[in-house]
């Protein structure tokens, strides 16, 4: 039989654990560990298994449960152990194996995001979550050795990886390891970017450490003269954190100002954590200039996943900004392992928001009607996202995510109250229905009778649950006047001593322009149709008459590309089809695009990141056409660019002249406000085509005080 000195990863897990866990302990893994190396060719699984032992204890926090199911694992998988489990070990090891269990099951050779199998795995998940972070350690060790696997299977791991893996940890609260897999992902799904920045923090690596320096070191000297017991770190951003930056901001590498950040760990009593955080914070304002709207609070209302901290960020030497992090030393232990750390803190507030999270986790899956694309959307939303806390005038509070409406905040207290809103009350002033929540806010729900959810909610509402049940009451009431419609045709078609040809009656509702006899039914219902007029409608009807046109198709509308492909090319001599420039995104020469075709036949050009892109694909994919730009017509189009940055005196007029001056530019409006030192503006300019988009949008950063400009 080998021994439990048989393998180095072994020895190495074991130096971690014995710290934290007894003697009884270590003999129980030291019996599993011997049981999982006796079989014959199990060498690579009892190694792997290890390893992700080794991150759950050191990275994650986990401790002996965790660890025992790990070990056991590959026996269980395999068929080798399964009895006696619970007994030998205890309930927890045999909760996670079973756990562990069902997650192969689902996921089988293949991960799969498979709908129906991805809300049963997550609920499995929901079960302990120690699951989950054993799932998370599993993954972290993957893409530590992707580079072992096939390039094909490289691409999907990473790919899946940064949809789900990295979101969940964030959602975990496991900070580093959510970076460390969005890096990891990014290494491999865009490897160009990936290593063009990696090179240039590389490069400019001894200059950021001597800037970091240059912060720290009086910003020390001013905390130890308080009296505080403290360290500091600086960091760099991770890469992909910069490349969202990039893009978000629309600039290169060297663009990007807040590439530092300073973390101040205080090593505080757990009732003076507060007031010693608000303490630094006084510190680093009084020495360097702080930005107002970067200033968040973690520390009077902590993230969902029990995050706690304070952020500002402030105007450092040579006019750099650097984000500094507040916090002590069981908030950054929270904050970099996550749940795990809240159980080393009894009664410390984290772990009921985690429980409350879990819950309306399971609340989302277990809906049957939920569409399968708007739950991942869901999903995605509530692990990154933001909350906001808002209070009803009885003071009960209620967390919703950011962005969230009063019609969101009215469903959350009950579906009767949601389908009934017709506005509410913030102290003495008015709020519509799409008044979006803000922090604090103590909202009074004003209700009438007379009150029905409307189709157009749908938009108004960002939460899955208020979406749920508005369709559902909507679904409801159409039914309901539907079939009273019905009744009342079939009721007058009897008085009449007519027959109701239902066939017949459907062609003629598609003639009119119903899609279904629901409509007709629904309009009659609400005395809409002249029921008399209808009759005649009905009696004059030819069977015989020619079938209905179908909507339009995109095919209908595109030649042959320079590529072979099926595309509508924009040109001066583009003949026999409407196409208009879309509102919403403003395309213009340059842009990538596609058609949309309108229902009465017209196609609207859109960029293909417009903002309703992604629903127009999703819903009505059939009425997208491929499109592209043959050549400049040399018109004239809209665009619209958001501009930030310092307040000054005459950034109205620096703007305004730079402008005047390019030829093929024209400024049509500019609004610019002001708000604590800070100005935010936009600009809406007519312009031929993306290069000189790009131009101007670079000649208008150098103005002085201007931090960041954006299309919009």
């Amino acid at each position: 039989m080998k021994t439990a000195s048989w393998h180095p990863h072994y020895k190495q897990l074991m130096g971690s654990c014995r710290h934290f866990i007894n003697q009884d302990m270590v003999r129980s893994i030291q019996e599993v560990y011997k049981q999982t190396a006796l079989p014959s060719g199990f060498d690579y699984k009892v190694s792997q298994a290890l390893q992700i032992a080794h991150i759950a204890v050191t990275e994650l926090g986990l401790g002996n449960s965790a660890v025992v199911a790990i070990l056991l694992y590959p026996l269980v998988k395999d068929k080798l152990y399964q009895d006696n489990i619970e007994a030998q070990y205890n309930v927890e090891v045999a909760t996670i194996l079973r756990g562990m269990d069902r997650i192969k099951q689902l996921y089988s050779k293949t991960p799969s995001l498979d709908t129906e199998n991805f809300r049963k795995l997550l609920l499995t998940l929901a079960e302990d979550v120690r699951v989950i972070m054993i799932m998370l350690a599993d993954r972290l060790h993957t893409m530590r050795h992707l580079s072992l696997k096939a390039p094909e299977k490289q691409q999907y791991i990473a790919r899946e990886t940064a949809f789900l893996y990295a979101p969940m940890a964030h959602r975990m609260g496991l900070y580093k390891v959510k970076t460390e897999m969005e890096d990891l992902s990014m290494k491999y799904t865009v490897p160009s970017i990936y290593k063009e920045i990696a090179s240039k923090l590389a490069e400019t690596k001894r200059e950021r450490d001597q800037y970091i320096d240059q912060f720290i070191e009086p910003l020390r000297q001013k905390l130890t003269a308080a009296g505080l017991t403290f360290t500091i770190k600086g960091r760099t951003k991770s890469i992909f954190s910069i490349w969202n930056k990039m893009k978000k901001q629309n600039t290169t590498f060297e663009g990007i100002y807040d590439l530092f950040a300073i973390r101040v760990i205080l090593d505080s009593p757990i009732d003076k954590e507060k007031a010693e955080c608000w303490q630094v914070y006084s510190v680093v304002a009084d020495m360097y200039q702080p930005n107002p709207k970067r200033l968040r609070d973690w520390l009077s209302n902590p993230k969902a996943n029990g995050y706690e901290s304070l952020h500002t960020t402030v105007m450092g030497p040579e006019g750099k900004w650097v984000e500094v992090q507040i916090r002590t030393k069981r908030m950054d232990e929270v904050a970099e392992k996550g749940v795990a750390a809240h159980w080393k803190y009894k009664g410390v507030q984290g772990e009921a928001t985690m429980d409350q999270w879990l819950k309306n986790l399971r609340e989302v899956l277990e809906n049957p009607e939920l569409n399968s694309n708007e739950y991942l959307d869901e999903f995605k939303l509530n692990l990154y996202d933001e909350e906001v806390f808002v209070f009803t005038p009885n003071g009960d509070l209620h967390k919703l995510p950011k962005g969230a409406t009063l019609l969101d905040f009215a469903f959350s207290i009950h579906t009767h109250v949601g389908s009934t809103c017709v506005g509410g009350k913030i102290g003495s002033k008015n709020v519509t229905l799409k008044y979006v929540l803000n922090n604090g806010d103590q909202i009074e729900v004003i209700t009438s009778p007379n009150q029905k959810p409307r189709p157009d909610w749908i938009n108004i509402v960002v939460t899955s649950k208020a979406k749920q049940r508005i369709r559902q009451v909507i679904k409801e009431t159409q039914t309901k006047q539907a079939n009273a419609g019905r009744e009342i045709l079939l009721r007058r078609f009897k008085n009449w001593k007519l027959e109701l040809d239902e066939a017949r009656l459907s062609r003629l509702a598609k003639k009119i322009g119903y899609k279904n006899l629901s409509d007709l039914y629904i309009e009659i219902a609400d005395e809409e149709i002249d029921i008399l007029e209808f009759r005649e409608q009905y009696l004059d009807f030819d069977k015989r008459e020619e079938p209905i046109t179908a909507p339009p198709k995109a095919t209908e509308y595109t030649g042959r590309g320079p590529k072979h492909e099926d595309v509508l090319i924009i040109n001066n001599e583009t003949k026999g089809v409407q196409y208009t420039m879309a509102k919403c995104c403003n395309p213009i020469f340059g842009d990538e695009i596609f058609g949309f075709v309108g229902v009465s036949g017209g196609i609207k050009i859109h960029r293909k990141d417009c903002p309703n892109a992604p629903q127009m694909i999703s819903r009505f994919g059939y009425r997208i056409v491929k499109a592209a730009w043959e050549a400049s017509s040399g018109q004239q189009n809209i665009c619209t660019l958001h501009v930030t940055g310092i307040d000054d005196l005459g950034i109205v007029t620096n703007i305004s002249s730079l402008i005047s001056k390019e030829k093929s530019v024209t400024l049509r409006s500019i609004s610019i406000n002001s708000d604590a030192g800070m100005f935010e503006g936009r600009l809406v300019l007519t312009v031929t085509n993306t290069q000189e988009l790009d131009k101007i949008i670079q000649k208008i950063r150098t103005v002085k005080g201007v931090q960041q400009v954006t299309r919009i």
